[in-house]
C-alpha cells in the first residue's frame, strides 16, 4: 500500500521553514547592522590606518591617498622605550582592579545583600550603583577634592585635625587611587549580574543543602558558585575588555602621570598618540597601531577565558536520558 503525499505539501513545508528562518534573521538584523556599522567597519578602518603614516601634518580624508607604510608603525611601537612600561602598567591595572573589585568585591556584595532583608539589600545595592550613574567628570572631581593637598583636600583636613602629617596623595600613591576609583565603578556591574543569578537559583536546592547540614560557606562553595559559572564567565570577560579599553577616569584623574607614564595604560596611550599628542602632532596611523594590538589582546583573553570556564559545556544542550 502506498501513501500518496498531497500535491504541493513538500513545497509548503519548505516555504514555512524559509518563513521561520526569515523571521529569525529579521529579528537579529538590527543587532547585526549595529555590530557591522559600529564595530566591524571601524575596526577595518583602524586596521587600515595602522599601516599608513596618516598624521595631522599630512591629513587627508581620502583613504586612497594615504601613504601605505606596511608594518612600520608596529616596528616603531615595538622599539618604543616606553611601550614595555605601558604594557605592564596595563596588566597591573587590569589584574588588580578586576580581581579585587570587579569580580571579588562584586560577588561579596551580591552574596551579602541577598542574605539579608530584601529591602535593606536593595538599598545597599542602590548605593553601590551611584558611582556608575554619576557623570565621570563629577565623579573624578569628588575624588580630586578628597585627595587634594592641604588645606583643600578632605583627607588631609582629617589628617590635620588628628595631628597627622599631610600627603600629596596623587604623587605618592597614584595607583591606589586609580584602582579604587575605577573599582568602585566596576563593582556595580558584577553586583547586578551576580545578584540576578543568585536570586534565580531554585530555593529547593538551597533548602536541600540546609537540610543536609551545610554551613553558609559550604552552601556558597558547593551550591551557589557552581550554578553561577556562566555569569562569572560573562562578568570576567566583559570587565576585562572594559578595563582594557577604558581610560576616561585615568585621563581625568592623572592623565597618565604623575611623572613620565607612571599610570599610563595602553588605551590612554592610543588616545594620546592618535588624538592628543604631547607635541601637538596627532599621529593617527601610529595611534591606530596601539589600538589594533589592544583589540588582538582582548580577543586572545576572551578565548582564554572561554577555555578556562569550559564554554562548550556551558552552552551544551542538556542530555536527556531514555530509560
Amino acid at each position: 500500500m502506498s501513501i500518496l503525499k498531497p500535491k504541493g505539501g513538500q513545497s509548503q513545508s519548505s516555504r514555512n521553514a524559509l518563513r521561520s528562518y526569515l523571521g529569525a534573521y529579521g529579528f537579529m538584523a538590527p543587532a547585526g547592522v549595529l555590530v557591522i556599522v559600529f564595530f566591524l567597519i571601524p575596526v577595518a578602518i583602524v586596521l587600515y590606518l595602522s599601516v599608513t603614516n596618516l598624521a595631522s601634518s599630512n591629513f587627508t580624508s581620502d583613504l586612497a591617498k594615504m601613504e601605505f607604510v606596511g608594518l612600520r608603525n608596529y616596528e616603531t611601537l615595538l622599539n618604543d622605550q616606553f611601550a614595555r612600561k605601558i604594557f605592564f602598567n596595563t596588566i597591573f591595572y587590569v589584574l588588580f582592579t578586576l580581581s579585587i573589585f570587579n569580580v571579588s568585591a562584586a560577588l561579596i556584595v551580591s552574596l551579602l545583600t541577598t542574605h539579608i532583608d530584601r529591602n535593606a539589600g536593595f538599598l545597599f545595592r542602590a548605593l553601590w550603583i551611584l558611582p556608575r550613574i554619576t557623570s565621570p567628570v563629577v565623579y573624578i572631581l569628588i575624588w580630586k577634592r578628597m585627595m587634594a593637598e592641604a588645606p583643600f583636600g578632605i583627607i588631609n583636613q582629617f589628617n590635620e585635625f588628628l595631628g597627622q602629617p599631610t600627603y600629596n596623595y596623587v604623587a605618592t600613591n597614584p595607583w591606589v587611587f586609580v584602582i579604587v576609583v575605577n573599582g568602585f565603578i566596576g563593582i556595580s556591574f558584577g553586583m547586578i549580574i551576580f545578584t540576578s543569578a543568585i536570586e534565580s537559583i531554585p530555593k529547593d536546592l538551597l533548602n536541600a543543602s540546609l537540610v543536609d547540614g551545610s554551613s553558609k560557606l559550604q552552601r556558597i562553595r558547593y551550591v551557589i558558585l557552581p550554578l553561577i559559572r556562566w555569569p562569572l564567565l560573562f562578568v570576567v570577560t566583559y570587565q576585562t575588555l572594559s578595563l582594557l579599553t577604558s581610560f576616561v577616569e585615568i585621563q581625568l584623574l592623572t592623565d597618565g602621570g604623575p611623572g613620565l607614564y607612571r599610570t599610563e595604560v595602553w588605551s590612554l596611550t592610543a588616545f594620546h598618540r592618535a588624538l592628543s599628542n604631547y607635541f601637538g602632532n596627532a599621529q593617527w596611523g601610529y595611534g591606530s597601531a596601539f589600538a589594533v594590538l589592544l583589540v588582538l589582546i582582548g580577543v586572545v583573553l576572551a578565548v582564554v577565558y572561554m577555555r578556562v570556564f569550559r564554554f562548550d559545556e556551558l552552552i551544551a544542550e542538556p542530555r536527556v536520558e531514555v530509560l
